[in-house]
């Protein structure tokens, strides 16, 4: 299964309009990989320029979120009817989801729609997933629509992502410096120095989004690739293996449930602080290990049982996420103690990567 997500930027002209031209080139290329057995989500951008052509003015009353609100109600049908005429003329039916950030952070709620994917699947048929904007507020909303695709592809279990923007792939540098390099291979563990960040033209996202998430989802044993979604025949370059765009690698594959787990930060009702022994020990890759009381040095906020809770390591970034075994209150009877029941258990604990990198800079 792939999932492939399409930019603003892709599916834009100049103007952020929507290219029907550009669409029709990319739908051709899904059809392809389906006529090779391939199973593919298609994560698209594109309902707010679609909204865009049909109002071409809108009432200067309106604050952001409302006027983002008001051209993707427009606009999402008129892209999904595109979707829809285009996909047709081979015989291919799709299907439409909306999604908000809520809708993942529900172990049951994010189980009924895997299954909700799965039988669109089973019958041939391929989602159209986007963020339902016209209910989606700022503390509902994803931090664009890469966050999205990783979320999905996290979900399904894909054995890919494609992320198609408007530039080659991973700048080492600014792509406008003729210098500037595309990095072929990204292994998720690394930290890269001066990635180039820069936002999207119409879209909400940029460079340091996808760069973060791509590391993120090739750790949890998913590879990503992100290319030129402009560049004639890009996804069918990129299924057969062309040296195109940027791949990050993928790492040793994990459990459904820790898929889950990895992307709920936000999500976390408390957090422990570890002293560097069980830091060192938890990122260590090559030893299975739990998060053991011996190792916290303290709490930070309070928790219950099975509750998913952030690791923070003593300068208090981000180590990991895991879920309880057992209250606060508990654990602070056992703080420092050795021999006694782990807090978090392997099987529910996600070592992440540093979500803070050098990712971020400009």
């Amino acid at each position: 299964m792939i999932v492939i997500k399409v930019g603003t930027n892709v599916l834009s002209d100049d103007l952020g309009m929507i290219d029907q031209t550009m669409i029709a080139s990319l739908v051709l290329q899904v059809v392809n990989l389906k006529r090779r057995g391939v199973d593919v989500i298609l994560i698209s951008s594109g309902a707010v320029g679609a909204g865009r052509q049909v109002l071409n003015s809108t009432s200067k009353s309106l604050g952001r979120v409302e006027r983002r609100q008001l051209l993707a109600a427009v606009g999402q049908p008129k892209l999904l009817q595109t979707y829809m005429t285009l996909f047709e003329k081979s015989g291919i039916h799709v299907a439409q989801i909306l999604a908000t950030k809520e809708d993942f952070r529900d172990r049951k709620h994010y189980l009924h729609m895997r299954n909700c994917f799965l039988a669109l699947l089973n019958e041939n048929v391929i989602p159209i997933v986007n963020e339902n904007d016209t209910i989606a507020v700022d503390e509902l909303m994803f931090t664009d629509n890469d966050e999205l695709a990783s979320l999905v592809a996290s979900m399904m279990g894909a054995s890919a992502l494609y992320i198609l923007t408007n530039v080659e792939g991973v700048y080492l540098g600014d792509p406008a410096d003729p210098d500037a390099k595309v990095l072929s291979k990204i292994d998720p563990g690394s930290t890269i120095q001066h990635v180039f960040s820069q936002v999207s033209s119409f879209g909400r996202g940029g460079m340091a989004t996808k760069y973060r998430m791509s590391k993120q989802l090739a750790s949890t044993g998913i590879d990503v690739y992100i290319a030129n979604g402009k560049r004639p025949g890009i996804i069918d370059s990129i299924y057969a293996g062309e040296h195109v765009g940027t791949h990050f690698v993928a790492q040793q594959n994990i459990s459904s449930v820790k898929k889950w787990i990895a992307y709920q930060d936000r999500a976390t009702t408390g957090a422990v602080v570890i002293n560097e022994g069980a830091k060192s020990v938890l990122l260590n890759g090559n030893k299975v290990a739990s998060l053991l009381p011996v190792g916290v040095s303290s709490i930070v906020a309070p928790f219950e049982k099975g509750d998913l809770i952030n690791i923070l390591g003593e300068n208090e970034a981000l180590v990991g996420i895991g879920k309880a075994q057992y209250a606060s209150e508990t654990l602070e009877k056992y703080l420092g103690q050795k021999q006694q029941k782990a807090l978090i258990h392997y099987d529910y604990l996600v070592i992440l990567y540093e979500r803070n990198d050098d990712s971020k800079r400009s």
